[in-house]
């Protein structure tokens, strides 16, 4: 093969892999090359993880940190920390129709498969056995006792087996998934 021919070739390889790898009507990203970087093998959140010691995938954030937007939060996951929230933390928000609602939709995404949609402790986590433990019954006359301040230290930093939340949920967040289970479910 002469100079001349082997330049031809390789200008046609180019032309067809730079043409090959357009897309006219923008709906795929055309091929890839190296798909591991692109979409990467992701663990769910409660799955088995053999990378870790413990073999969770959920993590709690570095010991310290604040997520932006959030303010720290001065209580301990103890129980004397909880009753003290119970007693020192007031909502600084109404139980307007848009604030339940919100607390709804906070409720399905955090709260629900645990607690069940009714806040039973009958979620599919615990239905499925998924999870041994049986989560807390919302609506036991115990939890329907305790302060609102108390339901959002416990999402906050957690309770028993219950992992916390706060790095997850913003605080007004809480406070309206707080005021769901106060003003919605232990009211049905």
């Amino acid at each position: 093969m002469n100079l001349k021919n082997f330049s031809k070739s390789m200008a046609a390889i180019v032309l067809i892999t730079f043409f090959g790898s357009c897309d006219r009507d923008r709906n795929t990203t055309g091929w890839e090359y190296f798909d591991d970087m692109a979409h990467s093998a992701a663990y769910e959140s409660y799955s088995p993880n053999p990378n870790f010691a413990d073999g969770k995938t959920m993590r709690n954030p570095v010991e310290g940190t604040i997520p932006i937007g959030f303010q720290p939060f001065l209580y301990e996951k103890t129980v004397e920390d909880r009753v003290k929230a119970g007693i020192e933390l007031v909502n600084p928000l109404e139980p307007t129709a848009a604030n339940l609602a919100r607390g709804k939709k906070v409720f399905a995404i955090f709260c629900i498969d645990c607690h069940g949609e009714k806040g039973d402790g009958k979620g599919f986590l615990f239905t499925s056995k998924k999870y041994l433990f049986p989560p807390a019954n919302l609506l036991s006359e115990k939890v329907r006792n305790n302060p609102i301040g108390e339901i959002y230290h416990v999402i906050s930093v957690g309770f028993g087996v219950m992992p916390q939340h706060g790095s997850q949920i913003r605080p007004e967040d809480r406070w309206k998934a707080a005021m769901y289970v106060k003003d919605v479910l232990h009211k049905q």
